[in-house]
């Protein structure tokens, strides 16, 4: 039986990818810069879905920064596509792992991401260790946004055990509850009606929150659009300082535990958030069909 040259079917192939996780959440990555890259909705929800693509939590797209991202010193624009094929505001984890991508192409310690929210400052704090500039976090209720005007720190919706909610923003909508017994909760279920409640016109994610000291948060996140996630930087962010305004702790910094592990989040006297975490390499590839479409 002649051996096939697999070598030449995938170099024959579409757009190169390179797919990263931050947490055990999975980004594939594609560059955009000198031919540019706008998949479609189904073509997005193809690539992400593990079981017919490459498979991910999340699509990011290296793109030439605006003008004005230029300006702020911006190196690149990083569009983040969720896996509904619709885009998104922020990611903490995406965040890192495509800061440490453009931290490895250019050599530099230090890099300024252009998002959809603004410019975001990455830098290296050890071997594979992101620090990113999460910007500041909100809790007036027409920036998270809200459909109308309720007391974020007693947000008056209520799920079994979740209630009287800490709505807040980071570039993206988050709601945060503590609990007594995380582990006893059935989150998905619980969280499920909160995130679709009219209250939040762009729906919300779902923080579920247990303060093990004064210094560690253990954290579950129901994400948009409906997934249990094994870990969420923007969630740590928020439910670090959710933990602070309901005097939870007095500190400036604190870790928080997910399912897949752990990171740290500094917050800042102007409620910005620095987030820090790992990030790994998985594997590159070329991806095949329409999906790899230039346009």
């Amino acid at each position: 039986m002649q051996k096939s040259d697999w070598s030449q079917i995938i170099a024959a192939s579409g757009r190169e990818f390179v797919k990263m996780q931050g947490l055990q959440n999975h980004f594939v990555i594609v560059d955009g810069r000198e031919t540019a890259y706008r998949p479609t909705i189904e073509e997005s929800v193809q690539i992400c879905d593990v079981t017919i693509g490459v498979g991910g939590d999340q699509l990011l797209v290296i793109e030439p920064p605006t003008a004005k991202g230029a300006a702020s010193g911006a190196y690149a624009f990083m569009r983040i596509i969720n896996i509904d094929g619709r885009d998104a505001e922020a990611c903490g984890n995406a965040t890192r792992c495509f800061g440490w991508l453009m931290l490895e192409e250019t050599g530099r310690d230090e890099i300024v991401l252009e998002t959809i929210v603004g410019p975001l400052r990455c830098w290296r704090k050890a071997d594979k260790q992101v620090s990113v500039e999460m910007g500041r976090i909100s809790t007036q209720w027409d920036l998270i946004p809200l459909a109308r005007k309720v007391d974020t720190l007693r947000v008056p919706l209520t799920s079994g055990p979740l209630k009287n909610g800490v709505a807040l923003n980071i570039g993206n909508p988050h709601i945060v509850f503590f609990v007594d017994d995380l582990d006893a909760l059935n989150v998905p279920t619980l969280a499920a009606p909160i995130q679709n409640d009219e209250l939040f016109p762009q729906k919300v994610n779902v923080g579920v929150a247990q303060k093990m000291s004064n210094t560690d948060i253990r954290l579950s996140v129901f994400e948009r659009p409906g997934i249990l996630t094994k870990a969420c930087g923007s969630g740590a962010c928020v439910a670090a300082r959710a933990a602070q305004l309901l005097g939870l702790t007095d500190k400036k910094e604190v870790r928080v535990e997910m399912l897949a592990g752990s990171v740290n989040v500094t917050l800042e006297q102007d409620n910005n958030a620095i987030l820090t975490g790992p990030v790994e390499f998985c594997f590159s590839g070329r991806l095949t069909g329409r999906e790899g479409r230039a346009v």
